[in-house]
């Protein structure tokens, strides 16, 4: 009987440490599955961080990009209508005044523009009313009824301009082609081959632009054009 007693005490003690031991067990799990879910809620807190940075950062490049392309188009939107303002101002008469001796001064009239300069100066005006598309039309009348004129650079490269403004650029490109193969010394030269290689990043030809580019930066540094060059290949990556 003493045997028996003792036995059942055992079993006792053992079931109670059975239980007690898979109380530990399950209370363990528990806090195990509570770490899992704080790390994991951590883990997605810094994923959510890091692409919050990340978007930041790409958005502050992109906005120093865009303020470098706006600066950079500025620029050149100035000095197109400077160069407009001069080739209009370049045709507009003035009175040659003479002062004879022991006489008042006296003005004469100036020679009245030809026609073919009033039709060249009209068809600026409109490039600069931003009729692009009368414009080339007028411009392309111009250089197909006065070949030999000596506006003719200036005529082409406004040409070009408006056909690059109306977003043709083969045909813009083939205009400022003409003028950097066949008017090498005009004052148009410059801008034509930077347009010539802003029409090649246009139409996808990254290579062929920033070997344009690469040519009057390393050409013509200093000038305006190299300057807008050199943001050009730093927007394409150069």
């Amino acid at each position: 009987m003493r045997i028996l007693r003792l036995i059942a005490c055992l079993l006792l003690m053992g079931a109670s440490v059975f239980a007690s031991t898979s109380d530990e067990l399950k209370k363990v799990q528990l806090e195990l599955n509570d770490l899992k879910i704080e790390v994991f809620r951590l883990r997605q807190l810094v994923e959510d961080a890091n692409a919050k940075a990340e978007a930041e950062r790409v958005a502050a490049a992109e906005a120093r990009a865009l303020n470098r392309r706006f600066q950079a188009d500025l620029q050149e939107t100035m000095r197109q209508l400077q160069e407009a303002t001069r080739i209009l101002n370049s045709r507009l008469g003035s009175a040659a005044v003479s002062a004879p001796k022991g006489g008042a001064a006296t003005a004469s009239p100036a020679n009245p523009a030809s026609e073919d300069e009033k039709a060249f100066n009209a068809a600026v005006l409109d490039y600069n009313r931003g009729n692009y598309a009368l414009a080339a039309e007028s411009l392309g009348l111009f250089l197909k009824s006065n070949p030999q004129s000596a506006r003719k650079p200036d005529a082409l490269f406004f040409l070009g301009l408006a056909y690059y403004n109306q977003k043709t650029f083969d045909k813009a490109l083939q205009t400022f082609d003409q003028i950097v193969k066949d008017h090498p010394s005009s004052s148009q030269f410059l801008p034509a081959k930077l347009k010539r290689a802003q029409c090649l990043v246009k139409q996808g030809l990254k290579p062929a632009a920033v070997k344009a580019f690469k040519e009057i930066t390393d050409g013509f540094p200093g000038t305006p054009e190299a300057r807008t060059s050199q943001q050009e290949l730093t927007d394409l990556g150069f």
